[in-house]
């Protein structure tokens, strides 16, 4: 076979990656039935709900050279995929830090995905690097910071911690040599992705100090005082210093102004982990309550939380942008041509990614096509929801933790007799078995503690009323048992 022929033969294979326009309307129209139906049924399906399958559907469907058909794919992820188990879609989700998945939003990943936009670098993709950075101008206007500050859209809270710390160990110079001298302060209800982004960005042996909590789970700022000064006497170097501005746990808000005139007086940088509560800023009272995110040098916040979006973006952001690009700079040969366009930053110069996903276009979309009322709007329903739960459930006689900063409660039934701790396990699994509603559990100073985390933006009263209604009845049930 000549070199002509077998490019030939090749080529009349590969073009079948190439569905024509009544191909794709097939398949398109058969995706977006069962999208449909999986979306109308939301309201009346079970948040939870394990069964015998377990997701081994998929791995009676290997890869194979043989295609397969999208009805048989289809059926496929309904069985094994989508319905089983967790369903982060329904706003029965109380249990961790919901999201939702707001549909404009799933557009626009679409069209980011046909058009395959490279949103890595200006040369490439101006239109698209400009939109992600006025949104992260908009994102950085929200927390108060300046016009100097930067940021990058990455895939999730994890990655984001990790841009900054990196950005903050280099700013501060802490080689080799500075590490086991260097000191890192935070508290156990930090969230885990920041010591592991302590650990990935070489930074392990650092000491870290674990600086007690207030009743409100809130960091101790005269603790924190008093740590750096005997820190500071044994010829240590304060270099970092973490706050959380609403908790994973218990939604707790760490006294952000106090904490940053610390840091500033000790030339550290201060980092503020706001995936989850940031957000909470568009609303009035949120304002209020995250006042002090504005001192920090660094910030992570998640639309894929606050603004409800599908998982996939969480969001760094720097106060001096330059910081970011002199630890994230890069230079290849091969990209001189981009190297001549700087009109604006480009991400791939502010974090460790250069092929990047069109992130911008699934926030944008949902952002322009609602504007930002209702969002704010829906953030407002949740802190209310929070206190309506919080006051419902002590009627019921359910021992609680402190008032909700944001939208996490924290609560167990204390019964009359038997271990506490069985009971609230029961109960959870109890909740669980019914599956309207997903709620999840904590260890709280040794007590099995449940938590109603509430940020999904198909949660609303009518929904905290079902759960307040399934405790009370549960609750009662197992008291009678024991």
């Amino acid at each position: 076979m000549s070199l002509e022929s077998e490019i030939a033969a090749c080529e009349k294979l590969a073009r079948q990656l190439e569905p024509d326009a009544t191909q794709r309307k097939s398949v398109r129209d058969k995706v977006l039935t069962y999208s449909e139906k999986f979306l109308e049924s939301l309201e009346r399906g079970k948040a939870f709900e394990l069964n015998s399958d377990g997701g081994r559907g998929v791995l009676k469907s290997p890869i194979s050279e043989d295609p397969a058909s999208i009805a048989e794919l289809l059926g496929i992820l309904e069985k094994s995929v989508d319905f089983p188990s967790l369903n982060p879609a329904s706003g029965g989700h109380l249990g961790y830090i919901p999201g939702g998945g707001i549909y404009y939003s799933a557009l626009g990943d679409y069209m980011a995905d046909v058009t395959n936009r490279y949103a890595g670098v200006f040369f490439a993709g101006p239109g698209a690097v400009r939109m992600e950075n006025m949104l992260i101008s908009w994102l950085a206007m929200c927390v108060g910071y300046p016009t100097t500050a930067g940021g990058n859209l990455a895939s999730g809270g994890s990655i984001a911690n990790l841009i900054a710390i990196c950005a903050a160990r280099d700013a501060k110079g802490i080689s080799a040599v500075k590490i086991k001298r260097s000191v890192i302060y935070l508290t156990h209800q930090a969230h885990h992705s920041v010591e592991k982004a302590i650990r990935i960005a070489g930074l392990k042996e650092c000491r870290l100090r674990y600086i007690p909590t207030d009743k409100r789970w809130q960091m101790d700022a005269n603790e924190l005082g008093k740590q750096i000064e005997a820190d500071k006497r044994k010829h240590l170097n304060p270099f970092l210093l973490v706050a959380s501005a609403g908790t994973t746990d218990v939604g707790a808000i760490d006294p952000l102004p106090a904490l940053g005139n610390a840091a500033k007086r000790s030339g550290m940088w201060f980092h503020v982990d706001a995936a989850y509560g940031g957000f909470f800023a568009l609303t009035r009272e949120g304002k209020r309550k995250l006042k002090g995110m504005e001192l920090s040098d660094s910030l992570v916040i998640d639309p894929h939380k606050g603004l409800f979006l599908p998982y996939g973006l969480g969001v760094v952001l720097v106060k001096d942008s330059k910081l970011l690009a002199a630890t994230h700079y890069y230079q290849a040969n091969y990209m001189q041509d981009a190297a001549s366009a700087l009109e604006e930053a480009s991400p791939a110069d502010l974090s460790p990614e250069l092929t990047k996903h069109f992130r911008g276009l699934r926030m944008w979309l949902p952002l322009k096509m609602h504007g930002v009322k209702p969002f704010r709007a829906c953030l407002q329903e949740k802190l209310l929801l929070a206190r309506y739960f919080y006051r419902e459930i002590r009627k019921l006689g359910f021992e609680t933790g402190p008032p909700p900063e944001l939208s996490v409660v924290t609560y167990r039934y204390v019964p009359k007799q038997g271990d506490a701790n069985a009971f609230n396990k029961n109960l959870l699994q109890a909740v669980q078995a019914d599956g309207r509603v997903f709620i999840s559990s904590t260890m709280l100073d040794g007590k099995f503690t449940l938590r109603f985390a509430c940020l999904s933006f198909r949660t609303h009263r009518s929904t905290v009323d079902a759960l307040l209604g399934l405790l009370e009845r549960e609750a009662a049930r197992l008291a009678k048992r024991s």
